[in-house]
C-alpha cells in the first residue's frame, strides 16, 4: 500500500498500482492548471468515513510507494481518472478498465 500525503497532514493509503495512475492523472490536471476535488474512503481502523481535499497548483503533495518497482501504466485508466477529476464529484479511485489494446486481442 502506497500513500498520498496532502499538505503534510492528510494521508490516504492506496494500492501502489492505483497510486501510480492517480499520480499521472493528478499531475496532468495540475499541469493544465485545473484544480479539482479528490476524495477517498478512510479505513475502518481510523474511524471510516470519507475525506475530500481541494487539489490546486499550490497544493503540497507527496506520493509514497511501498514497492520500488514502477507499475506498468494503463493509459485508459489514466484517461478515465482525468475525466473523473473533471466531473462535479471530483477525482476518486475507480476500478481499472481493461486496456483497449489487450481487449482487442
Amino acid at each position: 500500500m502506497g500513500k498520498i500525503i496532502y499538505e503534510s497532514s492528510m494521508k490516504a493509503e492506496i494500492p501502489d498500482r492505483a497510486l501510480a495512475h492517480l499520480q499521472l492523472a493528478i499531475t496532468t490536471k495540475l499541469r493544465r492548471a485545473e484544480p479539482f476535488a479528490f476524495s477517498w474512503k478512510e479505513d475502518v481502523s481510523t474511524g471510516g468515513g470519507r475525506t475530500t481535499v481541494w487539489i490546486h497548483p499550490g497544493s503540497s503533495l507527496v506520493f509514497k510507494w511501498d514497492g520500488n518497482k514502477p507499475a506498468s501504466m494503463n493509459r485508459d485508466w489514466v484517461e478515465a481518472l482525468v475525466l473523473t477529476a473533471s466531473s462535479p464529484s471530483g477525482l476518486y479511485v475507480i476500478p481499472e478498465p481493461p486496456e483497449e489494446s489487450l481487449a482487442a486481442e
